[in-house]
């Protein structure tokens, strides 16, 4: 699967996995519950997520840094 498609994916669950691990412990409030869960998941992301968010800046790096073919 693509890095950027599979850090994405991953990001997303941990995210979710946090909110709902803090409405189970009863942070309720949808504003406080969403930010809480934000900074708690970038920064376990931060950690967990390293080797995946690795493979995708080299994938980005690759791309970018590729030479682009001469139009004509």
């Amino acid at each position: 699967m693509r890095p950027v498609l599979v850090y994405t994916l991953l990001r997303i669950v941990l995210f979710l996995v946090t909110a709902g691990l803090l409405f189970l412990l009863g942070l309720q409030n949808l504003f406080w519950l969403i930010v809480v869960s934000f900074l708690v998941s970038g920064v376990v992301s931060y950690v967990v997520l390293s080797k995946w968010r690795d493979a995708m800046s080299s994938r980005l790096t690759n791309k970018i840094d590729r030479p682009k073919p001469n139009d004509g």
